[in-house]
């Protein structure tokens, strides 16, 4: 079972959905992991308060991709405030592979960037803990 969720990772890093530039985007962030050199940048195209289309970009591990492109699947279609609750746990459990920590904010970098676009902030509630 293991062996198809890996499967899962390796499919949305080497064909992620969503990826790719957006013109005139709602909102639009960008950060990096200064550790590993992964960079992501998330826009999203809002009607009514509804997530109507995301793209992102950038480079990184397989990890960070993957999550990344299963992240932008998880919310189109969903309202600014449903996207707001997304949290770790959730993240996490999308990926359907245990994180060990020296992975965690390589998972979680995709969801770090839509918060802070979101939010318009650069840090969460929370994120402390992950330092």
């Amino acid at each position: 079972m293991m062996n198809l969720y890996r499967e899962f990772i390796l499919d949305h890093y080497k064909n992620p959905r969503n990826y790719g530039e957006m013109e005139t985007p709602d909102i639009q962030y960008q950060e990096g992991n200064p550790l590993c050199g992964d960079e992501i940048q998330i826009a999203l195209k809002l009607k009514d308060g509804v997530v109507e289309d995301v793209k992102f970009k950038g480079h990184g591990c397989a990890i960070s991709m993957a999550s990344t492109s299963i992240l932008t699947e998880m919310i189109k279609g969903k309202s600014l405030d449903e996207v707001k609750k997304i949290g770790k746990d959730e993240m996490l459990q999308a990926l359907y592979i245990p994180i060990g920590p020296t992975r965690l904010k390589c998972a979680l970098l995709g969801l770090k960037v839509l918060k802070a676009g979101v939010y318009g902030i650069h840090e969460w509630p929370g994120e402390e803990e992950d330092k």
